[in-house]
């Protein structure tokens, strides 16, 4: 997918160190969890990435949890190309790949439901993703008082 010279792809080993520093600034906020680059890797085959002239400009991943439910996570883009719908074109993105899986649910954990709402999303409760929360919620550092709005997308 290509617009105004921003490619966005399915991200390559080479993107690792970038895709690692992105989610750090946002992990530093306490808007989504670190990442360390070895973890990337070893889930590199769910990432995507836009770029922009060569750079890594935002990035999103899409988590098979089994049973169909997958979760976009991992969800960053670059400052300065922030608010010119990045995010979305990245959940756009995301949303193709798991309709390969159909029927299926695709849900977030976000600070941002108004972007997914756009795209179809509506939103739920916390509590309907358990594998979610015992997995990456146990780790966080809000896990007893989140603050994140949990969405939902059912594809048929």
């Amino acid at each position: 997918m290509e617009t105004e010279s921003i490619i966005i792809r399915d991200a390559v080993e080479t993107d690792v160190m970038s895709i690692h520093l992105l989610l750090a600034g946002y992990a530093r906020e306490q808007l989504l969890l670190a990442r360390p680059p070895e973890d990337i890797l070893y889930h590199l085959a769910n990432f995507v990435v836009a770029e922009k002239d060569g750079k890594l400009i935002a990035c999103g991943a899409l988590r098979d949890f089994g049973s169909s439910l997958f979760e976009v996570r991992s969800l960053a883009v670059d400052s300065c190309h922030a608010g010119k719908g990045l995010g979305s074109q990245i959940v756009g993105y995301l949303i193709e790949r798991a309709k390969r899986k159909r029927p299926c649910r695709v849900f977030a954990l976000t600070y941002h439901p108004a972007l997914f709402m756009r795209l179809g999303f509506h939103r739920v409760t916390k509590e309907l993703f358990p594998p979610k929360i015992w997995c990456d919620c146990s780790k966080c550092p809000k896990k007893d008082n989140c603050d994140e709005e949990a969405v939902l997308l059912e594809l048929e």
